[in-house]
């Protein structure tokens, strides 16, 4: 009796975003993945689908959002060099980060927050112009 090895074999997809540390926990990763924050081929996926090579990835984590291809299967999470090594981010994706990331900068550098605790005469003026809206 001679057994057949399955011809493409794949990974679970939140295994596989653990593994390639896009995710800290398999279960954050599980939960994203039933947020509809992770696409695979453009569709929603399940946290049992299985991941091949050669698939596109979507994942959105906070601001950010990745358009992968996936390069290698792994289930164990290893040092991330060799989760880096599982797949390629687009050069869109790369570009679209960078300038989404250069913008949130551009806005942040308008606000500058206090060195410290407010004085007692800061205090005052920030209690009279709190008083002013309520006018």
């Amino acid at each position: 009796m001679t057994e057949h090895p399955e011809p493409n074999p794949g990974v679970r997809l939140d295994l596989w975003l653990w593994a390639a540390r896009f995710f800290r926990t398999r279960g954050l990763a599980k939960q994203a993945i039933e947020t509809h924050r992770v696409e695979i081929g453009g569709q929603a996926g399940k946290p049992s689908r299985a991941v091949r090579v050669g698939d596109r990835l979507r994942v959105r984590r906070g601001d950010d959002v990745f358009e992968i291809d996936v390069l290698g299967l792994s289930d164990q999470r290893g040092p991330a060099p060799v989760a880096q090594g599982l797949y390629a981010e687009t050069a869109e994706s790369k570009a679209a980060r960078e300038a989404a990331a250069a913008q949130r900068r551009a806005t942040a550098t308008g606000y500058r927050p206090p060195a410290g605790k407010p004085d007692k005469r800061a205090r005052r003026l920030i209690q009279a112009l709190g008083d002013l809206d309520a006018l």
